[in-house]
């Protein structure tokens, strides 16, 4: 661990834990954790609940590993940024050069910048065909086309996975050990049980390590470590280990027309511009911030303005009845910022 933890100023989170174990309680998940870096310290790590709702389940601890869902497109984008800045493609580039299938015509006009802001338009239809429902760049829709593209588009152009991407440039130089695609089919100790309705048709289980799959879990630590490295744009431990274009490019506004009043992305991440309504990051905190959600109810949230990384990990998939997952993530930023200016 590059970070020494802040003893004194942990108190000043204290309405941060309340939060999060009160987010859990109304989802139903059996466990959780919380890590927080403010000013280059460790101001709160702090883990309740068990793995699962099983009578001997495992505790959950600092290497308990969570399904991240959605907040693995972090990882995405940084394999997107990292194919941009070595030259294997540009982010204006028609997707149109990179596919060969039966949907061209709804290809038109869609380019990389688009997938990575979600503002292409493409959708599948109930009878599994790809058609445009906007103008590419006139709207935003957070559809999974997209990522199945830059996946794909990613592997094609650089000859590598996003696993071994993030692989080579950050697990094995970053010495992580608890940020992983695991196969589902084989049982993992450490591994917090996704809580879930039976039958939610969203859930998938998959035995694919490539890093296109929606199998990645990682533990607590290591996914403010990550955030932690965009913070810093690139440095670990006195090196810049990543260059810092990189991360620049992937945590800044890349959305194709920033005056429409619509969410607005970097490389897949949620950053934070004005208010509005829709957005998954709350009124208070500044701008420049970014943020990821998971439907496993998984937050990741770096406030540059405030040198601060915040992660909550909860192992619930979906919502529970009368749960505002939008209002809930919004309020939990706010607290996190309202708790950060404390200390200042």
């Amino acid at each position: 661990m590059i970070l020494k933890n802040d003893n004194d100023n942990t108190f000043l989170f204290n309405d941060v834990r309340t939060h999060v174990k009160e987010s859990a309680e109304k989802l139903g998940a059996s466990g959780g954790a919380i890590f927080i870096i403010h000013n280059d310290k460790i101001v709160t790590e702090s883990y309740f609940g068990k793995q699962s709702h099983a009578k001997n389940a495992r505790n959950v601890q600092v290497d308990t590993q969570f399904h991240i869902a959605s907040v693995r497109k972090a990882y995405i984008g940084f394999a997107a940024a990292y194919a941009i800045y070595n030259g294997f493609f540009s982010i204006d580039d028609p997707v149109l050069m990179f596919v060969e299938d039966c949907h061209l015509s709804a290809y038109e006009g869609v380019t990389i910048r688009h997938l990575l802001t979600h503002t292409h338009g493409l959708k599948i239809t109930d009878d599994n065909q790809l058609v445009s429902e906007f103008k590419p760049g006139e709207s935003w829709a957070y559809r999974g086309p997209s990522i199945d593209l830059l996946t794909m588009i990613i592997k094609k152009t650089t000859g590598q996975s996003i696993a071994e991407i993030i692989n080579s440039q950050v697990i094995e130089p970053l010495g992580f050990q608890s940020t992983e695609w695991i196969k589902m089919s084989k049982p993992h100790l450490k591994i917090a049980n996704t809580i879930r309705d039976a039958d939610n048709r969203f859930w998938t289980e998959t035995d694919v390590v490539d890093g296109s799959g929606m199998n990645m879990y990682v533990s607590a630590q290591e996914l403010a470590l990550w955030g932690y490295i965009h913070l810093t744009e690139g440095r670990w431990g006195g090196k810049q280990v990543i260059p810092k274009a990189i991360i620049q490019m992937a945590t800044s506004i890349q959305s194709p027309n920033p005056t429409l009043p619509i969410q607005k992305n970097g490389f897949l991440w949620f950053v934070k511009d004005t208010n509005h309504s829709f957005n998954q990051i709350g009124d208070i905190v500044p701008k420049g911030s970014y943020q990821l959600l998971g439907y496993t109810n998984v937050a990741l949230l770096v406030i540059p303005e405030e040198n601060l990384v915040a992660v909550r990990m909860l192992n619930r998939y979906g919502s529970s009845k009368g749960y505002d997952y939008l209002s809930d993530i919004r309020s939990f930023g706010d607290t996190v910022y309202n708790c950060s200016i404390k200390s200042t």
